[in-house]
């Protein structure tokens, strides 16, 4: 650095006289993470409500069709992030971070609001998911610009001495924007029930993000640039074309190549972790959504000190050993966990299909979110049945000329008689409700439910570990004329391909094999092969100096 260059503490930073005042550490990192806490709410609203959402948004008669349209919905945001980080990424290494985020956070709190008055279905047809979907692009595209922007700023004016700790706090900010957004709507549907909430209380969430976004502004417009993009600015060394010199030189590929690998795996863990098993509560074991956010807030809430945790250690060990034990610990658990949720959550649904296994004989069904729900076959209707009940089966070729026959605890049912295979489900041990009991308040919880939740807090260990020193390790392997796009695009790219769309790709899984853990399969396999590869593309960033 120059003489003239900011001094970086890990609680003030001093000046020369010709460079902009920085703020604390601490007002940093507050300002910052608050504000992509807020984004996060607002992204992940949509999420928390999915399996909601379905009906209110797409044709009904299908209820595995509804979600899956429901969660493509989802995993359109995520798509369009990697736009957003090349967009935003670019501004923020062109014409500063503050300015960017200012931004992003402004299109992401209107897109949100809009949600909140959007017509349903019922009321306008088609052109409802239209909007949705074009809504959600415009929140995905935010998002693509802010955590990469609130990651670099903090690493920009943290001490290298300290920066895993700090920077591990933007990694919490997805865990306490979803619990945010669950905890909003849990409030909403107590003091409105579920009557009220399901006819119009569901839009009081998305509308409350006009004040969150007012909040967000009035904070950041407090913030000073960051001192790094400040001194290359005055020296006239920013990039002139960062997204060509993050992705097209060549000294910089094996940087990118091993910063989609760790992002990879940090986006897999996080949302197996902490977003799937939402999905997997509801769905698999059938527990009611009041619960359900119940558990999951607990849970987030008790493993939110673990991302600290785990930035603090990488600042004393190192980023590698940490984030690569947490790969392997989110590697080796996601089975057992799951089928552990399964076993305790449902213990009567686990014994009756291990003592009464269901085939179904048909043809293969090909799952179509925008199928005409009167023009499907019995077979898509018997296995949408089985799905909601969260029953596993399996598929086997159809017998002679029967287009369906379900085979259950010796019995051959033809055709799909919804009464007929209740009654046989029944007959055969399988429950017909949760088991889980249901919950309104903390003081509820018992033992089912505290197992629950550190099954769960067991697999947000593995997450922590691989997140919580991530964007500390991403800022670091990248110089300061290309960080912002550098550090964004692998994020937001793996987040939208291994995290976004890993609750579709696991519930299409599971719709087309019948198995309810079938789609775990895929996170292990992304998790397992982002392990391997870091093992020879990951090298230490401890004590970089930026």
């Amino acid at each position: 650095m120059s003489p003239s260059s900011p001094i970086v503490t890990s609680s003030t930073t001093v000046t020369a006289n010709d460079a902009p005042p920085v703020t604390p550490m601490s007002r940093v990192v507050l300002a910052a993470s608050t504000g992509t806490i807020f984004e996060y709410y607002d992204f992940m609203l949509y999420g928390t409500l999915a399996t909601f959402f379905g009906a209110l948004f797409f044709p009904a008669g299908n209820d595995t069709a509804a979600l899956l349209a429901s969660l493509a919905t989802f995993g359109v945001g995520f798509a369009m992030r990697p736009l957003g980080a090349l967009v935003f990424g670019r501004l923020g290494d062109r014409v500063g971070r503050k300015r960017t985020f200012l931004i992003t956070i402004v299109l992401m709190g209107a897109s949100t609001a809009v949600v909140g008055i959007l017509p349903t279905f019922e009321s306008i047809g088609w052109w409802a998911p239209a909007l949705l979907v074009s809504l959600r692009m415009i929140q995905g595209l935010a998002l693509g610009g802010e955590f990469g922007g609130a990651a670099v700023y903090i690493a920009e004016h943290a001490s290298k001495e300290r920066r895993g700790y700090f920077t591990s706090w933007i990694q919490t900010t997805a865990t306490l924007g979803l619990v945010l957004s669950l905890l909003v709507i849990l409030a909403c549907r107590a003091l409105l029930g579920e009557q009220a909430f399901h006819a119009w209380g569901w839009r009081i969430p998305f509308l409350l993000s006009v004040v969150l976004l007012g909040l967000s502004v009035y904070i950041r417009l407090k913030l000073q640039e960051s001192p790094l993009f400040a001194e290359l600015k005055r020296n006239g060394q920013l990039s002139r074309s960062p997204i060509a010199e993050s992705l097209f030189q060549r000294e910089n590929a094996r940087r990118m190549l091993a910063a989609i690998v760790v992002a990879a795996a940090m986006a897999i863990s996080w949302y197996t972790a902490q977003f799937y098993s939402m999905v997997f509560l509801q769905t698999a074991l059938l527990i009611d959504t009041g619960t359900t956010s119940v558990v999951i807030v607990v849970a987030l809430l008790l493993g939110v000190p673990i991302y600290a945790a785990a930035g603090a250690l990488s600042d004393r060990i190192g980023r590698r050993p940490v984030m690569l034990a947490g790969m392997l610990l989110s590697a080796l658990a996601v089975i057992p966990v799951y089928s552990s949720l399964l076993a305790v959550g449902s213990p009567d649904l686990a014994v009756a299909q291990q003592r009464a296994p269901v085939t179904v004989h048909a043809a293969a069904t090909r799952f179509d979110p925008f199928a005409d729900p009167a023009k499907l076959d019995d077979a898509t209707r018997a296995r949408d049945f089985l799905a909601k009940r969260g029953i596993s089966y399996t598929n086997e070729a159809a017998l002679g000329s029967a287009p369906l026959t379900i085979e259950l605890a010796g019995q051959r049912l033809e055709g799909f008689d919804r009464e007929a295979l209740a009654a046989a489900l029944a007959a055969a041990g399988y429950p017909g409700t949760a088991a889980t009991p249901p919950l309104t308040s903390l003081a509820g919880l018992n033992t089912t439910h505290l197992q629950l939740i550190a099954l769960i807090l067991a697999m947000i260990v593995g997450a922590g570990l691989t997140c919580g020193p991530g964007a500390a390790w991403l800022a670091e392997i990248f110089p300061t004329r290309i960080r912002y796009t550098a550090l964004s695009v692998p994020y937001h790219l793996t987040s939208a391909w291994f995290g976004g769309f890993m609750p579709l790709t696991a519930t299409w899984v599971v719709a087309r094999t019948g198995d309810v853990l079938s789609g775990l399969w895929y996170p292990l396999a992304v998790m397992g092969s982002c392990f391997l590869l870091s093992l020879f593309l990951m090298k230490e960033s401890r004590g970089s100096d930026l």
